[in-house]
């Protein structure tokens, strides 16, 4: 997943259960990558330029996120088995 010009690229990202999906911050901007709404298992640091953040989905569902940082930022990954 890239992280570029302020938008997660794809913004729907869809993976079996078990794939790691690692997130690659290209911008100079820092950004976090954040589950929306609470409890949810994507908690990243600020990410800088060329920090990676990963997190393996072992659920199948919709996992919506953003940017803490810059909130119009949202994205979706949705998990199949």
């Amino acid at each position: 997943m890239a992280i570029k010009n302020f938008a997660f690229a794809p913004a729907t990202l869809k993976v079996k259960v078990g794939t790691t999906v690692t997130w690659t911050n290209q911008d100079t901007d820092a950004h976090t990558v954040t589950s929306t709404g609470s409890g949810g298992p994507l908690q990243s640091p600020a990410l800088n330029t060329h920090a990676t953040y990963s997190y393996t989905f072992t659920k199948p569902g919709t996992y919506s996120y953003l940017c803490t940082i810059h909130p119009f930022m949202t994205a979706t990954v949705e998990v199949t088995r």
